[in-house]
Order: C-alpha cells, then sequence, then structure tokens
C-alpha cells in the first residue's frame, strides 16, 4: 500500500538589511536570537517524544514515515535561486505480518479433536495464527453460544466454549483466530424475518427463489437487529480470548428485476455500500473494545464479478483485507458479464493469475492472500502460498 503526500510548498525570501542598531545591540539581538532558537528545539523534542512513543501504542499497528523532501537549485533568467522540491512517496512500515493456518469445523468438536489438529499445523511455516471457523455461510453456529438467536434458531453445532477452543491454541503456542461469515446466512432470518429481506408490498419475507428451487432467504445488513446480531458474536468470541477475529460475507444476494419489483429500488441503489461499512465499523468497534483486531475477508470471484461494495477506504475503519482465493470455487471458471476467466492450472499457478486479476481493487488496504478449497492437498496450498510470496504478499492464511 502507498501513500501519497504532495508535501509543503517551500518560499525563500531574500534577507532583509535593518539599520540603526549599534554593534553592541546587535551582539546582543544576536545572542537572545540563539537563545531563543535553542530553547524552542529543547521544548520542541522534549515534548514531541513523549507524544510520538504515546501515538504508537494506539490503533492499528500500520504507521508511515514523514514524507521527505529532496532540494534541486535553479535558478531563474535573473540569476535568483528558486528552491523546487521533489516529493517521494510515503512507504509503510511496521505493517504486521499474519501467517495463519485454518482449521476445519470437524477440528473443534473437542479437546483430544484439537489437540490433534494442532499438530498438524505445518512447522516449518512459522505459522504464528490459528483460524477457526466459528460461524459458517448459511449460518451454523460451531461453538456453544449463549446467544440467544442462534439458540432459538437450532443452529449451535459445535459444544466447545469459545474460551476452550482459545485457550487450547493459545497452549498449543499459537494465536487465536475467530472466523465468522456475517450476512450469508439463511437459517436465522426464517426464524426472525425482521432480520431479513421484506418484500415492499406486504413485508413478507423474500426468498432468493422459488421454494421448489431451494430458495431461501438471506441475512440483511438493512436490518438493525441483523447488524447487532453478528456484532454480538464478534463480542462473544473476541471477550473469550481470541485476539483476532476475520469477518466475511459482507455481501448482497443476486438480485434480479423480479426481485427489485417487489423489493424496491432501495437495495440496489448506489449508496447501498453505506450498509455494508456500517455494519462492519461496528464489529470492528466491538472487537477493539476487547483489545482484539478485526480483518475484512471478501472473496476473490466477487472481486472478478464485480461486487465489492464494501471496499469503501475512507468509510471503514478496518484497514486489512484477507482476500480469498477459493480454489474449489475458481474451478469451473469466473463467469462475469463481459468474458469467462478460467482456471484451470495447478493452485499455484491459479493463486498468481487471480492475484493479477484484483489487485488493483486491493490497493488501498493491508492484505493477506487465503488459498483455500478441500480439493488441493497441503503441499498444494504450500506451494500456492509460496507463489502469494512471490507475488509481494507477506501475509497468508492456508486452508
Amino acid at each position: 500500500m502507498k501513500f501519497k503526500n504532495k508535501g509543503r510548498k517551500i518560499y525563500k525570501t531574500k534577507e532583509k538589511n535593518y539599520y540603526g542598531k549599534s554593534p553592541v545591540g546587535k551582539a546582543f539581538s544576536v545572542g537572545l536570537t540563539v537563545l531563543l532558537i535553542g530553547g524552542i528545539f529543547f521544548i520542541g523534542f522534549s515534548v514531541a517524544g513523549p507524544l510520538i512513543n504515546y501515538a504508537k501504542q494506539k490503533g492499528d499497528t500500520v504507521t508511515t514515515t514523514a514524507p521527505t523532501f529532496e532540494e534541486e537549485v535553479v535558478t531563474d533568467a535573473n540569476g535568483e535561486e528558486i528552491t523546487q522540491e521533489i516529493t517521494t512517496a510515503v512507504v509503510p512500515f511496521n505493517i504486521e505480518r499474519f501467517k495463519a493456518f485454518t482449521l476445519s469445523t470437524m477440528d473443534i468438536t473437542d479437546k483430544d479433536t484439537l489437540r490433534k489438529a494442532l499438530k498438524r499445523v505445518p512447522a516449518d511455516e512459522k505459522i504464528e495464527y490459528i483460524d477457526v471457523p466459528m460461524k459458517e455461510p448459511g449460518g451454523d453456529i460451531y461453538y456453544a453460544t449463549n446467544n440467544y438467536y442462534a439458540t432459538s434458531s437450532g443452529i449451535v453445532v459445535g459444544s466447545m466454549t469459545p474460551k476452550d477452543i482459545a485457550n487450547e491454541i493459545i497452549s498449543a503456542g499459537y494465536k487465536p483466530v475467530a472466523h465468522i461469515s456475517t450476512f450469508y446466512d439463511n437459517t436465522v432470518p426464517m426464524y426472525f424475518q425482521d432480520m431479513s429481506y421484506l418484500t415492499y408490498a406486504d413485508g413478507s419475507l423474500w426468498i432468493d427463489n422459488s421454494v421448489e428451487a431451494g430458495g431461501k432467504p438471506w441475512m440483511s445488513p438493512f436490518s438493525e437487529k441483523a447488524v447487532n446480531y453478528n456484532a454480538d458474536l464478534v463480542d462473544e468470541v473476541t471477550s473469550a480470548g481470541f485476539v483476532k477475529v476475520v469477518c466475511s460475507d459482507f455481501v448482497f444476494p443476486d438480485f434480479r428485476q423480479s426481485d427489485i419489483d417487489i423489493l424496491g429500488d432501495r437495495y440496489v441503489s448506489s449508496d447501498r455500500y453505506m450498509a455494508l461499512t456500517s455494519a462492519a465499523n461496528m464489529m470492528y468497534d466491538k472487537a477493539m473494545s476487547n483489545d482484539a483486531k478485526m480483518l475484512l475477508e471478501v472473496d476473490a470471484s466477487d472481486l472478478l464479478k464485480g461486487k465489492k461494495d464494501v471496499l469503501q477506504p475512507m468509510l471503514l475503519r478496518v484497514n486489512t483485507l484477507v482476500l480469498n482465493i477459493d480454489l474449489d470455487n475458481i474451478s469451473y471458471g469466473v463467469v462475469t458479464p463481459d468474458t469467462v476467466y478460467e482456471f484451470n492450472g495447478t493452485p499455484a499457478e491459479n493463486v498468481k493469475k487471480m492475484l493479477d486479476l484484483v489487485g488493483e481493487d486491493l490497493e488501498d488496504f493491508n492484505v493477506a492472500v487465503r488459498v483455500s478449497g478441500s480439493t488441493a492437498g497441503i503441499q498444494e496450498l504450500l506451494d500456492a502460498k509460496d507463489e502469494i510470496v512471490g507475488c509481494g504478499y507477506d501475509s497468508y492464511v492456508i486452508g
């Protein structure tokens, strides 16, 4: 990520000569000026040091260097010096590397199973974080939650508490990360319809297809109750010891014209992204209140299709993205209105191709690349990881 700073213009004026002072008076003035300048520099450094140290402890770990200016001296037609400034780019530093390995939902069924799964983490990859799927796409929750809406909807699959999961990961020498799918939830809205998309005319439940074709409702980011539900889950896991939470599926369903006719234009308006960014910011604040950090995951194939409503760097508080390249998903090709992108190479080749295609969408964020897919073996995933590093990304998630 690069920052641009045009700097300040530097103006040079000719030194004026002042007459009328005696030699003693001039000497006294010079001495007083030197003392005054020295005092200003002393006070400035005394105050600036503690303030800088304090500022480094606040917020995200990403800090930037001050812009530097190189002066090139040229002269005008009269021989007067003109100072021109060349502003160099500000390069980010102290960006925290995120090297994680993802477990499956089957790995967190009980303590023994989790301990065995942690032993399978590749020892030579310097993995620091363990990513755990706590809420999956569709809505199922794989830990013992106390959330009313989750327990009432019958979607709680796991039996381990989030604290127990986090403690086992910490005991194995890793840092725990919770993974939560947000608005790709088709179950809770069925029981609590005010969390879903509702028709414009009579407020009835909208489903994404006919009942015969398996149509299902979706959780809506326009619903305050739905946003609070996901934020409460973030609060629950981060207060239990998870140091980071990766929130994914800040997406809208694929609305057809027939859907818009019964839902109204609100869900396809040009400013609909504000519902997603507002929700993401609330979840970010929940994580921060528990001294944890939130990362926002986006799907690479969605970006390729132009589904990038949530990518609003001027509105989002979260500044780190996890780009998920799902090898299973892209193996069938990615269809866009303009073309069909085929991914017929090895996992490593497909990852590089996708990074080349969507790289520009990521320029305003810190990025960790996730390579996932059940059809690829662990060695293929590691080879793809090497390709990620070769493309210049030093943060990655395996699995």
